[in-house]
């Protein structure tokens, strides 16, 4: 993406959240330890926030919580992560993408989120300037989707999913607010997850016991 969106269709095209065509052949982490992951801190002109690193905490939680325990987390240094959240600067492209790793032959990832909402178009831009915690939900929701994929999930077309991608069209303006508007403070956005019942439930046919790798 080149310079600044104008409108919620030419965003709908940049938000097909791209990490999904590497993503559809990750297979699950394997869960046999707790999974090592790092969260960078973000440099100077990304838009990073310093509370960016609790959101993409929340998402990754989100993802653990859903399975029930099967996966855990612990943090660690960024060589030893097989899990590795970035934050990207706005001339890097899409808000959100993901790319496979392997670390100490194990599968992980790295995960690379767009933290500057201001060339969301006029459909969002500006309301997410207005409102924080509409643009701590779009930072939120987009690091929940990478680390779906991160965790060996693929796109759906159902739009109440948080792996739904915009290549089936769909609302984006409301795809985001629908979620705004279940919170009424920051710490709201840790308990209301983001998960839909489809995602949860193709999470743990992944991780169940015939499933884990």
């Amino acid at each position: 993406m080149r310079g600044a969106l104008i409108g919620a269709a030419a965003l709908a095209a940049a938000l097909v959240l791209a990490g999904g065509a590497t993503a559809q052949g990750l297979r699950p982490l394997v869960t046999t330890a707790p999974v090592p992951f790092f969260i960078d801190g973000g440099e100077p002109g990304t838009g990073f926030e310093p509370g960016d690193r609790d959101l993409a905490r929340w998402a990754l939680e989100a993802w653990a919580d859903a399975t029930g325990g099967v996966l855990r987390l612990r943090e660690a240094p960024e060589e030893q992560a097989r899990i590795r959240i970035y934050w990207a600067p706005p001339a890097g492209g899409q808000y959100g993408q993901m790319q496979p790793l392997v670390v100490g032959g194990q599968a992980g990832a790295a995960v690379f989120i767009r933290p500057d909402t201001t060339a969301l178009g006029p459909a969002i831009g500006p309301a997410a300037a207005r409102d924080p915690l509409l643009r701590d939900t779009i930072v939120y929701l987009t690091c929940l989707h990478e680390l779906g994929h991160a965790v060996g999930l693929g796109h759906t077309d159902a739009y109440d999913d948080i792996m739904y991608s915009f290549q089936f069209g769909g609302d984006l303006v409301r795809y985001f607010t629908r979620f705004r508007e279940r919170v009424e403070t920051r710490a709201d956005i840790a308990r209301a997850s983001g998960l839909s019942s489809g995602d949860r439930n193709r999470l743990r046919a992944l991780y169940s016991t015939e499933g884990r790798p």
